[in-house]
Order: C-alpha cells, then sequence, then structure tokens
C-alpha cells in the first residue's frame, strides 16, 4: 500500500500564503483521496507489487490520473519552504540563460500558470534533449514525466490549491507561492536532473518521498 507522505513543515508555518484549514483540505483530504483510490485500484491489477514511478509511466486512465496526482503534489509540496532559501549559482545562471534575467523567468513563469485554462499545474523543467529549463502547463493529472522531462518547480493551479484562503483570485495566490518557493530544492533537482536525467524523478518519488507501507 501507498501511503500519504508528511508535510515537511507544520501547517501553521506558511501565514496568509495558506492557511492551516488549506493544508488540512488540500494535503489531508484531496492527496490522501488520490493515495486511497489508488491503493484501491492497483490491489487485484497487475500494478499491485510496482513502484509509483513506474504506474507512472504505464499505466493510464483512472489509475494514472490517481498515480500522477500522488506525485504531482508530492513535488508541489517540497517546492514550498516557510522561510527564503538561496538557488545555487547553476540554477541561477541557467535561468539567466534561457530567460534573460530571474525577474524574466518569473515574469514567464507567472504568466503562464495565471493564463493556465481551467484545472492543472505550471512546471518549470529540465528538458535533456536540449539542456535548457522549460516552462510547462499540464491539464488536470498530466504530468511532464510522461513526455521525458524533469520537473524542477511545480504550483497547483487547480482552485482547491488557493480557493479557501484566496478564492478565486488565482494571481495573489501566485504572488505568494513565488514568495514560498523552496530554491534550495529547485536548485537540487536541476543537480540531480543534469546528472541523471529522467532517472532522477525515479530516485526522488522512491527513494526520498514514496515507500510503501
Amino acid at each position: 500500500m501507498f501511503v500519504l507522505r508528511d508535510l515537511p513543515y507544520s501547517k501553521d508555518s506558511m501565514g496568509d500564503f495558506l492557511s492551516p484549514v488549506a493544508f488540512d483540505f488540500h494535503h489531508g483530504k484531496h492527496h490522501q483521496g488520490y493515495v486511497n483510490n489508488l491503493n484501491n485500484l492497483i490491489k487485484d491489477s497487475e500494478f499491485k507489487d510496482s513502484c509509483l514511478f513506474t504506474i507512472l509511466n504505464k499505466s493510464s486512465g483512472g489509475m494514472f490520473n490517481n498515480a500522477a496526482q500522488i506525485y504531482n503534489h508530492d513535488f508541489y509540496w517540497d517546492c514550498l519552504s516557510p522561510k527564503a532559501t538561496e538557488m545555487s549559482d547553476e540554477l541561477k545562471n541557467a535561468l539567466e540563460h534561457d530567460y534573460g534575467s530571474l525577474e524574466g523567468f518569473k515574469e514567464a513563469f507567472l504568466k503562464s500558470a495565471t493564463t493556465l485554462f481551467g484545472s492543472g499545474w505550471n512546471w518549470a523543467v529540465f528538458n535533456p534533449a536540449n539542456g535548457k529549463i522549460e516552462i510547462v502547463q499540464t491539464s488536470n493529472a498530466q504530468t511532464p514525466v510522461t513526455d521525458k522531462k524533469v520537473p524542477l518547480l511545480v504550483v497547483d493551479v487547480w482552485e482547491h490549491a488557493y480557493y479557501i484562503d484566496h478564492k478565486n483570485a488565482r494571481p495573489v495566490y501566485l504572488e505568494k507561492f513565488y514568495e514560498h518557493i523552496n530554491w534550495a530544492f529547485v536548485s537540487q533537482c536541476l543537480e540531480w536532473a543534469k546528472k541523471e536525467g529522467v532517472g532522477s524523478v525515479d530516485y526522488y518519488i522512491n527513494q526520498i518521498v514514496h515507500k510503501k507501507a
């Protein structure tokens, strides 16, 4: 069985960005729901003994949707930090190279997240094919991992991610999100991505976050 991961910080640590109530619903109900659903779906299937990375890449339909939503949320929680963190020189140089400046990256990332229609996720990914950091939108449960791109940063733009605290003001939520990015984690992801490619996603899922109970 898969188990819901713990948050890497306390639920009352995010100030006016995300409230304990928001975490109770988003982590405790939505994220938990995906874990429960996946466990029910795999118990009599060919994936009953598979790791999350395998299910993510080889399943389809409802099984994929729930596996992907588990991974997407796992990764989202690690992209957040209650306190300011520093990005590595490697990440800073890459963003400046690909977007002109750090402000240029911020503008492009927030514009993409703001304009994503409906429910989904906005990502910064490392593309091993060209060595660039790209900004990618995915709808619903989709994830860049299935396109062989390595996630570095993600923001959840499903309404359940922000409605409790920010109602329909997605841009306000996104600005506050940007103030709480865990740049140390994003930097680590870039380092892993350059060394291991998509294999770093497998390592993250199976060694760092998701171990079966």
